[in-house]
């Protein structure tokens, strides 16, 4: 290596670790992402804000247990009237095994009657948690975990 290469490279690293910038061939992992912020939800059944102009209730079909049940999602205005405009997506999960029964993040599908439904695999007994986001006009409205044992 010349000399006017070696000083080159010198003067690569110190602006490198000057500037915070790493370059691609060092192999530095990259920064992990922001994990999303979800907000314990009341018990089924109740009216819970969604925003300021909304609200939302949430029930199953049947009893929690090893199974299928469906999640139902009914979105209303403070005034009491249905409101379909929200996208609505549910993830369920176990978190004391993070993954392993992940079902991923899945559109809740709109009923004629404006009830968002979404069929929820529970595969074994434990501890259950099920992730709520409420998108409207492209901005997510909330972000909302239900947390249960079966």
């Amino acid at each position: 290596m010349g000399v006017s290469v070696k000083k080159f490279a010198l003067w690569g690293m110190l602006v490198c670790c000057l500037t915070g910038a790493v370059p691609q061939f060092v192999g530095a992992a990259p920064s992990p992402a922001v994990k999303a912020v979800y907000q314990p939800l009341a018990k089924p059944g109740t009216k819970i804000p969604l925003g300021s102009d909304h609200y939302f209730i949430y029930s199953f079909d049947k009893p929690l247990k090893i199974g299928i049940p469906i999640m139902r999602v009914e979105v209303f205005t403070r005034d009491d009237k249905r409101d379909t405009s929200f996208i609505v997506k549910g993830d369920a999960d176990m978190p004391s095994m993070r993954g392993a029964h992940a079902t991923g993040d899945k559109d809740f599908s709109l009923s004629a009657k404006g009830i968002y439904l979404l069929p929820i695999r529970l595969v074994m007994p434990g501890d259950w948690e099920i992730r709520l986001t409420f998108v409207k006009n492209g901005k997510v409205a909330l972000r909302g975990i239900y947390l249960f044992d079966i």
